[in-house]
C-alpha cells in the first residue's frame, strides 16, 4: 500500500483539537459537578483524588526533562515543574490545591496521606507517569496536549462554583485562576513540539493515539470516582 500523505500542519493541529470531544469535561461526573449537583462529600472525593494527579505532574515533567537532550527545550519545560512545586515567592500549584482542599473541608493531612485516593485513580495516574518515563521526550510532550482543552474547564469552575457551592471558601479558587494563563502558555510550547516532530502520516497518527491515551487516563479517573461517589460502590464495597 502506498504511504498516506501527511496532513498539513494546519490539518494536523485541527485533528488534535478535534480530540476535545473525548475530554473529561464531558464525563457525567464533571457534568454533574459543573451543574452544582454534587454534595460536599462528592466534591471532597474529587479534590482528594485529583490531588494525587497534581503531585504527579511535576514528576512526569521531570521525566520529560531527564529524557530531553535539548537545552532550549529544557529551559522552557522546567517552568512547568516550578509552576507546580513553587519557586521563590510563588508557592506553586500544589500548595494552591492544598488551599482548595481546605476550602472544601479537607485537612491538609488528609490530602498528604493520600488516604482517599481510589485504586483506579492511582493506577491511571501511575500509568501516565510511567509512560512519560519510557516514551521519547517528544511523545511525552505530546501527551500533555490535553491542556488544549483545560482553560475552558477552569473558567467554568470559576464562573459556576461560587454560585452552586457557596460553602466553598473563596481562597480555594486560586489554583483555577493560576492555571488559566499557565495552561495557555504551556500548550503553545507542547503544540509546537508535536507539530514539528510528528511529520509523516504514521507519526501523526501516533500522536493522535498518544493524546487519546492521555484522554483515557483522565476519563478513567472519573469512572473510578463515579463508581465510588455517585453509585456508592467504592472498591471492595461487597466486603464492607
Amino acid at each position: 500500500m502506498a504511504e498516506q500523505k501527511p496532513w498539513s500542519r494546519e490539518e494536523f493541529e485541527q485533528k488534535l483539537r478535534e480530540k476535545e470531544r473525548f475530554y473529561h469535561l464531558h464525563h457525567p461526573f464533571h457534568v454533574l459537578m459543573n451543574r452544582g449537583e454534587l454534595n460536599q462529600q462528592q466534591v471532597q472525593g474529587w479534590v482528594a483524588n485529583r490531588f494525587y494527579y497534581q503531585t504527579s505532574i511535576p514528576i512526569k515533567d521531570a521525566a520529560i526533562l531527564a529524557n530531553c537532550p535539548r537545552r532550549s527545550v529544557r529551559r522552557h519545560w522546567v517552568q512547568r515543574i516550578l509552576d507546580h512545586d513553587g519557586y521563590g515567592e510563588d508557592v506553586g500549584g500544589i500548595e494552591a490545591w492544598f488551599q482548595l482542599g481546605e476550602a472544601v473541608g479537607l485537612a491538609r493531612e488528609e490530602l498528604e496521606s493520600q488516604q482517599h485516593v481510589l485504586p483506579g485513580v492511582r493506577f491511571a495516574i501511575d500509568a501516565y507517569v510511567n509512560f512519560a518515563r519510557r516514551a521519547t521526550w517528544q511523545e511525552a510532550a505530546c501527551s500533555s496536549l490535553t491542556e488544549l482543552f483545560a482553560p475552558s474547564l477552569h473558567q467554568q469552575r470559576l464562573d459556576n462554583w461560587p454560585r452552586y457551592y457557596p460553602w466553598i471558601k473563596a481562597e480555594g479558587y486560586h489554583y483555577f485562576r493560576k492555571r488559566l494563563n499557565e495552561a495557555r502558555r504551556d500548550v503553545q510550547h507542547g503544540l509546537e513540539i508535536t507539530l514539528d516532530y510528528f511529520q509523516n502520516r504514521a507519526q501523526q497518527e501516533r500522536a493522535l493515539g498518544i493524546l487519546q491515551f492521555k484522554l483515557d487516563v483522565l476519563w478513567t479517573m472519573l469512572d473510578a470516582m463515579w463508581m465510588a461517589y455517585i453509585e456508592n460502590r467504592p472498591p471492595y464495597h461487597m466486603e464492607v
